[in-house]
């Protein structure tokens, strides 16, 4: 019997930024096409090593590292002979594998399958989170058939050879699945008739927003009139606790957020990092924000997300050297009271979203996975 097995490589990791973006791209594909087979590649040394395991996807792991940002000569120099081993081993597994659909959504590990792609001229697709392109992107972007992006200004930081196969996509985030605002505030124990102001710092929390938070809710004389729904991170929970001594009512502080659907619908305003997949989900949900970006991100991107999207209207960029408690119950106290402008940020918000990136980009992928390979069995 024969039978024709599409597969389709989806490299991308080191970091969470860029792994989670190629596992729903990867969900997306298959959705569309159940009978692809998808098979990841990345690095030993990435979140994607745990990650990929746990989840049951069938991947290969390789030596690439990234390079250590202020680690000297010294400390980076094995990092070109981990490529150049990354590469030559993805070049024989390629070779067994018979992949039609290279996809890279970035980070250090995505280079690899990104330049053997190019060598064995098979088709490649890049997928780029921030408003500035990482180094991979910009590396591959030469050789990419498709490179979609989330942020229409990346687009000026592709290669100007590159820039008429640029697609303004969107990042692959759950498109919001309404319940109504009142359901969605009683699902996170909130009162439902107060307006709410969601705080998150990423996955692990940020001690920087912990920080200021902490001083504006020890520093409030009263009831503030609106609600605060505060993720900490996991690890800072019983430290911010520590420091309050006692949330006061209008306060709800938990570690980390299961439902984000809800606590997202829950909100009206974001006070958050500037990370590419939570300033997307505000996008979604057309929820203006506060984005206080991470300082040490790479190549500054948080930073030049924060600022497009002030540019477009649908939040306020604070940088962390700025943020404190005075600044945070200042910013959101305008910001609520000024309903004219919190509306207008929530409509820029909705107009820049892109809820259904996953599916929109994974129809693409299809025109690329025509003649599978033979197998006989």
């Amino acid at each position: 019997m024969h039978d024709r097995i599409p597969t389709a490589v989806f490299s991308g990791g080191g970091t969470g930024g860029h792994l989670y973006p190629a596992l729903a791209l990867a969900d997306a594909l298959r959705r569309e096409r159940p009978d692809v087979r998808v098979v990841f590649l990345g690095a030993r040394r990435g979140l994607e090593a745990r990650v990929l395991p746990d989840r049951g996807e069938e991947h290969r792991l390789i030596p690439i590292r990234g390079l250590a940002r202020g680690g000297g000569i010294r400390v980076n120099l094995g990092v070109p002979w981990a490529l150049l081993r990354s590469v030559a081993g993805t070049l024989r597994w390629f070779r067994d594998l018979h992949p039609e659909l290279v996809v890279v959504t970035g980070g250090y590990a995505g280079a690899p399958a990104g330049l053997a792609a190019a060598l064995m001229r098979i088709p490649l697709v890049l997928q780029e989170q921030n408003a500035y392109p990482g180094i991979t992107t910009r590396l591959l972007a030469r050789w990419a058939r498709e490179i979609h992006v989330a942020y229409p200004e990346a687009a000026e930081f592709i290669p100007k050879n590159a820039r008429g196969r640029v697609r303004v996509s969107g990042n692959p985030v759950r498109p919001p699945e309404r319940r109504g605002r009142d359901m969605a505030r009683r699902a996170m124990s909130l009162d439902p008739s107060r307006r709410t102001v969601l705080v998150v710092g990423g996955s692990q929390g940020s001690a920087a927003l912990n920080r200021a938070v902490t001083e504006m809710v020890r520093s409030a004389e009263a009831d503030p009139g609106f609600q605060l729904l505060w993720a900490t991170g996991p690890s800072h929970l019983e430290t911010v606790e520590a420091a309050l001594g006692g949330a006061p009512p209008w306060v709800h502080i938990v570690g980390y957020i299961v439902d984000m659907a809800a606590a997202l619908e829950a909100a009206d305003l974001a006070v958050s990092r500037a990370g590419a997949m939570a300033t997307s989900e505000f996008l979604a949900w057309g929820l203006p924000s506060i984005l206080v970006p991470l300082p040490t991100a790479a190549a500054d991107h948080q930073v030049r997300n924060a600022e497009a999207l002030e540019a477009a209207g649908c939040a306020v960029h604070v940088p962390e050297s700025r943020i404190s408690g005075r600044v945070l119950t200042e910013t959101i106290g305008a910001l609520l009271r000024d309903t004219d402008r919190w509306d207008a940020m929530a409509a820029a918000a909705r107009d820049r979203a892109l809820p259904h990136a996953s599916r929109e980009i994974a129809h693409q992928f299809l025109g690329f996975l025509g003649h599978g390979r033979e197998v006989t069995s």
